[in-house]
């Protein structure tokens, strides 16, 4: 992931910090927020402190992978009211609201499916490959007391898994299961999902 950093700030022209969990900061002090893979975080507490923060600020964000099983429970938790927990971090229980896949996704590529009519498919016209590192992702359940609540599924796979998620009175709060930063970091075209999360950082 760090080595995405001098692309985003030499082809986009943002600057770009790397910022620990364990350490202490106040996310609405930053543009945007990008919470990228690598759960359970090394502190789970700062992180849906943070979620919370940009989310009722309006402060941009972006979460894979990660970031998007993170974001669902914060929600679920604080603007819903639902009691969620996270199967991987919280342990095994029957309010999980995020599970351990049957097949682990972990060095998968799939075909994501742009939905039209969403803002993911205003930035991705067509299917693409979307690569996964992903083991866990949100229950159905989950999915459905979002979705009644005005979340958006802006993506899916052949399956009916949702890959993108557009929460609603936001500016931009968007999350993939998928990884766009797979391939850019190694060369490849970056992301229109990372090039709309920057610039939504500087409306």
């Amino acid at each position: 992931m760090n080595a995405l950093i001098p692309r985003l700030e030499q082809e986009l022209d943002a600057h770009a910090v790397w910022v620990p969990t364990d350490s202490s900061f106040d996310p609405t002090d930053f543009a945007g927020l990008w919470l990228v893979p690598g759960s359970p975080y090394a502190n789970d507490a700062a992180v849906y402190a943070a979620l919370t923060a940009v989310r009722e600020n309006n402060v941009p964000f972006l979460g894979t992978c990660g970031g998007l099983q993170y974001a669902v429970i914060e929600y679920l938790r604080n603007e819903l009211g639902t009691c969620a927990t996270h199967a991987e971090s919280d342990g095994v229980d029957d309010d999980n609201a995020v599970v351990a896949l049957a097949c682990s996704l972990y060095g998968e590529q799939r075909k994501v499916t742009p939905i039209a009519g969403s803002r993911f498919a205003g930035w991705v016209e067509r299917p693409f490959v979307g690569m996964h590192y992903c083991s866990y992702a949100p229950t159905a359940q989950a999915i459905r007391h979002l979705k009644n609540a005005g979340v958006v599924v802006g993506a899916t796979t052949e399956d009916g898994q949702a890959e993108i998620l557009e929460f609603p009175n936001h500016p931009f709060y968007i999350a993939s299961l998928f990884q766009p930063h797979i391939g850019a970091s190694s060369g490849q075209p970056i992301h229109p999902l990372i090039k709309s999360f920057v610039a939504a950082t500087r409306r």
